[in-house]
């Protein structure tokens, strides 16, 4: 009985990751089809197109590269859960820095988009100093330096390992618990918590100025604003969740060892799943951040009128129509 039993739950396992194995593939294999495109012409656009580069635009770019940093990494990791990892274990830690690195600063850069456009909305001319070529350089660097310092990290603890027959790269080895649950916090903390109060403390101050106002396109900057607020926690809120619960796993694996085995049943199989929904937001954030807010730009009759009137509007002036104008323009 005891062996029947054991070949059972066997079977489900292997059953149960097939299933994961192919959810996580169809995942990965959508955001390469769609998001690299998307971003290529992203680039490809600012590169060839502008002759002139903002700050917001110049951010985009480097969101646009960070994300397609990440998907072209993705056919690998298709092939490596489609069948194994066959690569080694260098190749395994080089490859998730790049990932780490490309993510982080993808999180960072859509965190200064929020701030730069929080600026560009109240203090559109204290901005235009944050605007000048080498504090937009420095600006850029700086996040690229965290991001290679937080990817970075993830390299002494990344390895391979067997899971149900298949060596995969998807290992950590801590050398304890409580090493462990630091980590994945600073992640959480970092990578999650920290820039989603920034994003959304952000867009609920841009949103309150919008709704005090009439133009005609006022619906639309609302309607992007909630769309980044949720394709942020869509995208990321599922990974930092497992998180999460595997803290909690290590926190009360002494005192509740029952319910700390069902939690890492839990995050063994849903980890994977919320680590490839991470991968769509490198397929949205063109959508969102670059052909969304050009449409959005196409759509304003009087874009060249509002930025006369920025420019010609001082601070102080009191003239409330100047300063719905520069709204426009720079939302």
């Amino acid at each position: 009985k005891v062996s029947r039993m054991s070949e059972a739950e066997e079977i489900s396992d292997s059953s149960t990751w097939n299933i994961v194995r192919s959810v996580v593939c169809v995942i990965l294999g959508l955001s390469f089809i769609i998001g690299t495109p998307g971003n290529c012409i992203v680039i490809w656009t600012v590169c060839t197109k502008m002759k002139q580069v903002s700050l917001s635009v110049l951010l985009i770019l480097n969101l646009a590269i960070a994300d397609v940093l990440v998907l072209i990494t993705l056919p690998i990791w298709i092939y490596s859960f489609a069948d194994s990892w066959v690569f080694g274990v260098i190749f395994c830690k080089m490859l998730v820095f790049i990932i780490y690195c490309s993510m982080y600063a993808s999180i960072f850069l859509i965190t200064a988009l929020s701030l730069e456009r929080l600026l560009a909305v109240f203090y559109p001319f204290t901005i235009q100093t944050y605007r000048r070529k080498g504090k937009v350089s420095l600006i850029v660097f700086l996040i690229w330096f965290l991001s290679i310092a937080f990817g970075i990290s993830v390299i002494p603890f990344q390895e391979t390992e067997e899971t149900n027959g298949r060596i995969l790269c998807t290992c950590r080895n801590y050398t304890s618990n409580r090493q462990k649950a630091s980590y994945l916090l600073l992640e959480t903390l970092a990578g999650f918590v920290i820039p989603f109060l920034i994003i959304c403390t952000c867009y609920v101050c841009v949103a309150r100025r919008i709704s005090r106002m009439t133009y005609q396109s006022k619906r639309r900057s609302e309607r992007l604003i909630a769309s980044v607020v949720v394709a942020f926690i869509l995208c990321w809120f599922p990974h930092h969740l497992f998180n999460i619960l595997d803290i909690i796993s290590i926190e009360i694996e002494l005192s509740n060892e029952e319910m700390s085995l069902a939690l890492d049943e839990v995050v063994e199989k849903g980890v994977y799943i919320s680590g490839a929904l991470v991968f769509i937001s490198s397929c949205i954030n063109p959508l969102l951040y670059a052909f969304a807010a050009r449409r959005f730009q196409n759509h304003l009759r009087f874009a060249k009128i509002c930025l006369l009137n920025c420019g010609r509007i001082r601070p102080g002036s009191g003239e409330e129509e100047g300063d719905i104008l520069c709204v426009i323009f720079y939302v």
